[in-house]
């Protein structure tokens, strides 16, 4: 039976845990697994633009020994030329996966209703899974834990922000979000994540205090505070999220060598200064690099002979 990753809510603490340690031998030696998807192809079915998901997919897919076709959003015309389940079903007749780079979830989630091979979320406006997943690598990676690693998430309640409520909540990760009033995640994440942070031991805090949230943080994250789609917002946004900049001055809340992260693009000089991207404790392009080691893992479990996450 095919297994879809969509959210990072779908996975369970040992799924993700499985993930990781594949990513890491993966990133150990990038020739260890380079034929386990010879004659395997992907395809990228982007409506947004990209570089790392798109770059990261395509080389990660060469390395394994697959092949990856990317159809642009003119080739396409998701929902309009074609309906999503039309494409799906066909797609799935030549190909052994599907990303899927796109602006509703809903066509994420009808996607892999109708497709007969793994379909992945490479973006949505609720989830962003792989980038969860490779931030949970990086954090592991730099600090040899995540168990009650203190994560702090600064800026809009976007889907990024959904997905690394999931990503600590399942991995027993305290994590503390601040956002402008009206930007939080909505209840329903916030409630879900809860849900899961009990079980982990995690801890979940959701705040309008940007200096609060960061208080002696070991990670301190942020994204754009305005995402694709939302173009037309920048400006009110700059005025609502001024306060809410990652900047030295709230980094001197957090501990001393506090790990600072963004996914990428960044938009400097707004929701994060020169200073601290390219400061001693930027990881920002450690994330970027390992995108690809984790979906070389994600695409391992998923296309590859056993077809498990476990």
């Amino acid at each position: 039976m095919k297994k879809d990753l969509l959210s990072i809510g779908d996975l369970n603490s040992a799924e993700i845990d499985s993930i990781l340690k594949l990513s890491q031998q993966l990133k150990k030696n990038k020739n260890k697994f380079a034929k386990s998807l010879s004659g395997k192809t992907l395809a990228l079915i982007f409506q947004k633009p990209s570089n790392r998901t798109r770059v990261s997919f395509e080389v990660g897919m060469y390395q394994l020994g697959g092949n990856s076709l990317y159809l642009s959003p003119q080739e396409i015309n998701l929902g309009v030329r074609e309906t999503i389940g039309d494409v799906s079903r066909t797609i799935s007749r030549y190909v052994d996966g599907i990303v899927l780079r796109t602006f509703e979830h809903k066509n994420c989630l009808d996607m892999a209703t109708s497709a007969s091979v793994p379909v992945i979320n490479g973006l949505s406006d609720y989830s962003h899974p792989c980038q969860a997943l490779a931030d949970l690598f990086t954090i592991k990676e730099k600090l040899k834990t995540l168990k009650k690693v203190t994560l702090a998430y600064v800026g809009d309640g976007n889907n990024v922000c959904n997905s690394l409520l999931f990503a600590a909540a399942k991995t027993g990760m305290d994590i503390s979000v601040a956002t402008p009033k009206g930007y939080a995640p909505t209840d329903e994440v916030v409630k879900s994540s809860q849900a899961a942070a009990k079980v982990s031991g995690g801890r979940i805090t959701i705040s309008e205090d940007p200096f609060s949230a960061v208080k002696d943080a070991q990670v301190v994250y942020t994204d754009v505070w305005a995402s694709m789609g939302q173009e037309e917002e920048i400006n009110k946004r700059k005025v609502i999220f001024k306060d809410f900049q990652i900047n030295t001055k709230l980094l001197s809340n957090a501990t001393e060598n506090v790990l600072v992260m963004h996914c990428l693009p960044a938009h400097r000089g707004e929701e994060i200064t020169d200073e601290v991207m390219e400061s001693k404790n930027s990881i920002v392009f450690d994330q970027a690099e390992n995108r690809m080691h984790v979906q070389k893992a994600i695409l391992i479990k998923l296309l590859g002979k056993n077809q498990r996450f476990l």
